[in-house]
């Protein structure tokens, strides 16, 4: 089954050559002139990717944005006139994953369609309720099926307890977890004590691979006292 790609653009002499290279790739193409048009769509098919041109005559392209990312974590690139540095940061900061300034080449846009694409279907997050295969966060990102570990484009190497420890933290992301509860949760023995110091030598060691500090961190923090966590 072919991916659904979503244009909106008031310029349909844009929108059909956009169609036109898309369905030479064999995707499915859905096209709508006007932001009203494009939420309708958005709540009645499932969606792979959407191009959305800024300007709107019903609406903006950032504003049609927000209202995808309330609900759909699919990808999202911009198309835009404008050349202004501003507009660009806006769309990112708004949840588009790209950007491209008209005139473009087509082939390009193509590219980058079918480069989101695939970034999308390898990192994407599961919905709640649904066995998660990948857990990410900024940047690093924790493959349960093939049990690897990424940060950005880097693998890291983990022991499998540091693996262990490094997927509680981030499926439980936003909650305090104590040492006591990680060590039940990864070996199911009621032995504990309270000098065991087996969880912080891990934490270290991750910390250490990551290029984490206790101090500022960026991955791992520890509320002294209690336990660690990543923030969501």
């Amino acid at each position: 089954m072919s991916d659904t790609i979503l244009i909106v653009d008031d310029e349909e002499e844009i929108a059909d050559l956009i169609e036109v290279y898309l369905k030479n790739e064999d995707y499915t193409v859905l096209k709508c002139g006007t932001a009203k048009e494009a939420l309708a769509q958005i709540d009645a098919i499932e969606i792979d990717l959407a191009i959305l041109d800024v300007m709107l005559p019903d609406s903006s392209g950032f504003v049609l944005c927000q209202k995808i990312r309330e609900h759909h974590r699919y990808p999202v690139i911009m198309l835009t006139a404008k050349e202004e540095e501003t507009d660009k940061i806006t769309g990112l900061t708004l949840g588009a994953d790209d950007y491209m300034t008209k005139p473009f080449r087509p082939l390009e846009l193509i590219a980058r369609v079918k480069a989101q694409l695939r970034r999308y279907k390898r990192y994407n997050l599961p919905l709640p309720g649904e066995d998660p295969a990948v857990l990410s966060h900024a940047g690093l990102v924790l493959n349960q099926k093939t049990h690897t570990c990424e940060l950005g484009d880097r693998p890291i190497s983990l022991t499998p307890t540091e693996f262990a420890i490094l997927q509680i933290l981030l499926e439980r992301k936003g909650e305090v977890i104590g040492s006591e509860e990680i060590f039940h949760a990864i070996w199911k023995d009621q032995y504990y004590s309270k000098s065991n110091n087996t969880i912080p030598v891990h934490i270290r060691h991750l910390r250490e691979k990551l290029n984490d500090s206790t101090e500022h961190p960026k991955y791992i923090k520890t509320i002294w006292g209690v336990g660690y966590k990543i923030e969501k």
